[in-house]
């Protein structure tokens, strides 16, 4: 038998959903920690368990990273009035380096790549011992590991630029080589994709058995694509993306409203989705995330007890009228949860108010106003009727949606509309796929603006997703609303000032504003 006794993972315990509702074949898991001088490396039926805390550990995000990662763009504002005032510096382009955000979405980040490391290393020790069979499981589940942890990297280039690349759980040397650019990310992330792609299913996420809900190759192009349009290298942008709807696999949820909830869970859209439980049980075990951020702060819910939120994010008014003046209604009345201030705020800012807009949502729970902001996210809803009996937390079991469908095709629209060859379908169809189902008319001829518009319309508070187009374009004056005012020296958030006193300044090899988390820490843990 062969052991290790030298240090410790995170591990998780799959527990397979056995209750027969709309939210089952989830990957559920709980939080566990196993020595690894407990592990026999000879027995393969263990090699997944590294696996399962590595998907345990990316779900686990704080409350605070997506919305720190989302909050900078003109389709959101802060709110929370009175609580957080440097998160909502934050989202004017105020930026202070002690905010303790900042340092915990780096922390937070880097713990989890290092996480991903170790369990690499896990893996590997099995693979000393594997059979054929059991040592290409094994080359698989390293793939799903670096696609985790390509996202991860990925978000924290999008916010700081420069970075450190960690590929070990003894980062000492690479610490050493200093911080990457954002553009050696981006094509570290890209390169390493197109490794991984090989090694995954070839298959929806949805359509694992072993793991419904894991990642799959798809998820590695739609990676790949990600980072190439960072780049702007837009013909793999179209080369990536357009595998992914040459597969065929891929569909749009046929509901917009419902993607968003239970029901849509796992749905044939989703190409990276955290997954949440409570078993379907009253009480006992569960895994959430904390939604209570993106909530309203005064509601009452259509089912009784149901808890309300602490209204952190809240769509701004000038995403609000873009989507009255399109004449949206499917997506506007599933993105934004209105409060009576609200709507009349609209009307003396002398918006027609569509008759479709209340502050009782299509589930029947009932926005009031609240000090904090006028309007709540309806992407981060769950309505009150969805709940499980006995379960009160806002938005309790709910799974978080990375990436999906509808942006692949249109991040390959966008691509095609600036000069890259078309490797699937036209652009037109790309688009008009996705105006369809939020009963939009179909357009013809479209051009790049329209694509953006269309990013806008449906992907607004997911991940912070229209700051970085913009940003990525230089689209300042779209940043520059409300009275803010956007530059080029705006794009990126301080190095965490705690950062900049943890690393000595000689190991960064750069200014003195550049730092590493304190990821070594982590291996202390």
């Amino acid at each position: 038998m062969k052991t290790s006794k030298n240090i410790l993972i995170h591990l998780s315990v799959l527990v397979l959903a056995l209750a027969v509702s709309s939210c089952s074949d989830k990957l559920d898991t709980q939080e566990g920690q196993l020595n690894t001088g407990d592990i026999d490396y000879t027995d393969a039926s263990q090699m997944i368990d590294p696996l399962i805390g590595a998907y345990y550990e990316i779900s686990s995000l704080g409350w605070e990273e997506p919305l720190l990662l989302g909050v900078r763009g003109d389709d959101v504002n802060s709110g929370g009035l009175g609580d957080q005032p440097l998160y909502t510096e934050t989202d004017l382009f105020n930026y202070d380096k002690d905010f303790w955000m900042y340092n915990q979405v780096w922390n937070s980040h880097y713990n989890d790549i290092i996480n991903m490391n170790t369990a690499i290393l896990q893996i590997e020790n099995f693979m000393e011992y594997a059979n054929e069979t059991d040592f290409a499981r094994g080359e698989q589940y390293i793939a799903e590991i670096k696609v985790i942890r390509a996202w991860l990297h990925f978000n924290l280039a999008r916010n700081w630029e420069d970075i450190f690349i960690i590929t070990s759980n003894q980062p000492e040397a690479e610490l050493e080589q200093g911080v990457a650019t954002k553009d050696q990310v981006m094509q570290f992330i890209s390169s390493e994709m197109e490794e991984v792609i090989p090694l995954l299913p070839d298959a929806r996420p949805n359509q694992r058995t072993d793991l419904p809900g894991g990642i799959t190759r798809y998820t590695a192009y739609a990676m790949k694509a990600l980072a190439e349009q960072e780049l702007q290298n837009y013909q793999a942008v179209a080369e990536a993306t357009g595998a992914i709807i040459n597969s065929g696999l891929f569909s749009l949820y046929p509901d917009f409203y419902q993607l968003f909830k239970k029901p849509g869970e796992l749905s044939n859209e989703s190409l990276l989705e955290l997954q949440y439980s409570d078993y379907g049980s009253e009480s006992g075990e569960a895994f959430y995330h904390l939604y209570a951020p993106f909530g309203p702060q005064n509601w009452d819910p259509a089912r009784e007890n149901a808890e309300a939120g602490w209204g952190f994010y809240e769509p701004s008014n000038k995403f609000i009228g873009f989507m009255i003046d399109r004449n949206e209604t499917v997506r506007l009345e599933t993105s934004v949860l209105f409060t009576p201030e609200g709507i009349a705020e609209l009307q003396a800012e002398g918006y027609t108010i569509p008759s479709f807009v209340s502050n009782v949502t299509p589930s029947d729970d009932v926005i009031n106003n609240y000090v904090r902001a006028d309007f709540a996210s309806g992407k981060h809803y769950l309505p009150s009727v969805q709940l499980t009996d006995g379960r009160n937390n806002y938005g309790a079991g709910k799974n978080f949606i990375v990436i999906r469908y509808a942006e692949i095709l249109l991040m390959y629209a966008e691509a095609v509309t600036r000069g890259a060859s078309a490797t699937a379908i036209p652009a037109d169809e790309a688009v008009n796929l996705v105006r369809e189902r939020a009963d939009m008319p179909a357009l013809s001829g479209v051009t790049t603006e329209q694509v953006l518009d269309e990013k806008f319309a449906e992907l607004a508070m997911e991940w912070g997703i229209r700051y970085y187009d913009m940003i990525r374009l230089d689209k300042y004056q779209e940043l520059s609303y409300d009275g803010r005012t956007f530059t080029a020296a705006d794009e990126y958030l301080p190095y965490p000032q705690a950062q900049v006193d943890a690393l000595p300044l000689e190991a960064t090899n750069v200014d003195t504003n550049t730092a590493l988390n304190d990821v070594l820490s982590t291996l202390n843990r």
